[in-house]
């Protein structure tokens, strides 16, 4: 039965994709299309939502449902882990302009289409491995495990994120200013991203524990 769910999601998904390919769809901003994007992880492709869209709000009608901020557009995800830092807690038009302001940025200095560099970005610094905590007779032993691709993309969200934040401290740029250069930096795997510091540190810890 799980598997015939599963089978009905993919088909309605690719129907849905079928759609918006065939209609003139908005602009992300009206400036940025998401359809040239291209996910080169064939792990994460079909987490990453990069479906057109105008506006990145949905209202959180995803909330407190599992597994549906898969559906939720990968920008607005951006803009509700921007919120998770301390600096931006509750304050969604504050994210969603330093996110749009980003994202101008991004274009200006690569002269590529933001989103790929965002989703770039995402897939340098999602981890692979990490480690968990199992305990034997009252000793806790680390432990390597996989990590689902689901988790990789809130992991590498979340530390781009405090990273840009983090960046922003007693710092002359502005915030849309150190977001957009930590996303160049992890899109080119440049170790001095803050995402891609932690991806390696991740990993290296998960690769001293199997």
């Amino acid at each position: 039965m799980a598997e015939e769910g599963t089978e009905e999601q993919e088909i309605v998904k690719s129907d849905k994709e079928k759609l918006y390919e065939s209609l003139d769809m908005p602009l992300l901003f009206g400036k940025y299309d998401m359809k040239e994007v291209e996910v080169d992880d064939p792990g994460l492709e079909k987490y990453i939502d990069l479906l057109p869209i105008l506006l990145p709000h949905s209202g959180g009608t995803h909330a407190n449902k599992r597994f549906k901020k898969e559906e939720v557009s990968i920008i607005e995800r951006l803009i509700n882990n921007m919120m998770r830092t301390e600096d931006f807690t509750g304050k969604k038009l504050k994210a969603y302009n330093v996110v749009r302001d980003a994202l101008d940025i991004v274009n200006e200095r690569t002269e590529k289409n933001p989103v790929q560099v965002l989703v770039d970005a995402i897939e340098n610094s999602a981890p692979r491995e990490e480690t968990t905590q199992i305990t034997y007779g009252g000793i806790s032993v680390p432990k390597a495990v996989d990590v689902s691709p689901c988790r990789r993309i809130s992991l590498a969200l979340s530390k781009i994120t405090q990273g840009a934040v983090k960046a922003s401290y007693k710092n002359k740029k502005d915030i849309s200013t150190c977001l957009a250069e930590e996303l160049i930096m992890a899109s080119r795997k440049d170790r001095n991203s803050f995402g891609v510091s932690k991806k390696e540190e991740t990993e290296r810890m998960a690769a001293s524990a199997r």
